[in-house]
């Protein structure tokens, strides 16, 4: 099998003009042997839509674009079990399903990427996360090249992680089963959901998803982006209380006992960085917790402005922000310090 070099900007919506060695395009299973036999012993990342992925440098390995179609049903008298394949767009299957009339995944409308991508972060919105649906991960060890399924508890889900963010050049996810139970509850404890009611359906809270998110999200078709850029952090109870002290309109919510989640937006609002540019990145204009390409922008701007907003963050609130974006280096992934290191910028 023979690899090409490629330029990546088609291949993050982020558009940063980074390259990768080799790439290759996965849209048929019977890719995977010949491939596998003839990419050992080189780095590996496999990118859905690069929706949630900052290139720091040039990828000095195999970048695998995956994109694996199909979707299967089976249906018992609790629940519709989907098997998806990672190639598919997360957001044409969510409207998929309310078109088959299967309910459940509405809060999760509009979350750019792929199926195969969202077990990685654990994707989340509007009080739902991907692990109350999830029912087993099909995947190709790297390693050995074989097949494996790993159940909903293999897979280590936690708030934006879970095994495969921390093993992403062992595995490559093949295809994601869904579990949806047909007794359907809205989930309506965030926002402007509240204000449906209990009788919402899901139809009605999939459009108020959809209509929150394109008011507050800049489209990365329009302007690049990687979505939300920081997790929202968690600390302690005690220390949210004071800072709720002082500052009565932060947002807080509970977690698990002894600790509470801060609105990461909201401290990067509050902080005065709506707008804040380093090059060609910027702080989004409307939604804080984004920042933007407004073109041109090179990965040291990007890796510039996340320094320059967790600074003053930190300075401000005493809360040290965490990116959620994933940051490839040559080798694989890599974190905002050490891509700082790496670039001389500290």
């Amino acid at each position: 099998m023979q690899f090409t070099s490629a330029a990546l900007a088609p291949y993050n919506t982020f558009g940063l003009t980074q390259t990768a060695e080799q790439l290759v395009v996965l849209s048929e299973r019977e890719q995977l042997s010949p491939l596998w036999e003839a990419a050992q012993n080189q780095p590996l990342l496999v990118v859905g839509e690069g929706s949630n992925i900052v290139f720091t440098q040039a990828f000095s390995g195999l970048v695998l674009v995956n994109r694996l179609q199909g979707i299967e049903v089976t249906e018992t008298d609790e629940a519709w079990l989907l098997t998806v394949a990672g190639g598919e767009n997360w957001h044409q299957l969510v409207c998929w399903t309310l078109e088959q009339g299967m309910p459940g995944l509405e809060n999760l409308a509009l979350i750019p990427g792929t199926v195969g991508a969202s077990p990685i972060q654990n994707i989340g919105a509007y009080g739902v996360e991907l692990a109350q649906f999830c029912h087993q991960v099909e995947t190709i060890d790297w390693q050995t090249g074989q097949t494996r399924l790993w159940s909903v508890t293999e897979c280590e889900f936690g708030y934006r992680d879970s095994v495969f963010k921390h093993a992403a050049r062992e595995h490559v996810i093949l295809s994601v089963t869904l579990r949806l139970p047909k007794a359907w509850q809205p989930v309506l404890g965030y926002g402007p959901l509240a204000e449906l009611g209990e009788q919402a359906t899901a139809q009605q809270v999939f459009d108020r998803v959809c209509a929150t998110r394109q008011t507050k999200l800049p489209d990365p078709s329009v302007l690049g982006n990687a979505g939300s850029f920081f997790k929202n952090p968690t600390v302690v109870t005690p220390q949210a209380e004071a800072l709720k002290l002082a500052w009565p309109a932060l947002p807080v919510f509970a977690t698990v006992p002894g600790w509470s989640k801060l609105a990461a937006g909201w401290l990067i609002d509050k902080a005065g960085l709506k707008g804040t540019r380093v090059g060609g990145a910027g702080v989004h204009t409307e939604q804080a917790l984004v920042l933007v390409n407004y073109g041109g922008a090179t990965s040291e701007d990007v890796l510039r402005l996340a320094a320059l907003v967790r600074e003053r963050v930190e300075q401000l609130f005493g809360v040290r922000l965490e990116p959620e974006v994933r940051m490839m280096a040559a080798q694989g992934e890599t974190y905002l310090d050490e891509a700082l290191a790496c670039l001389n910028l500290n």
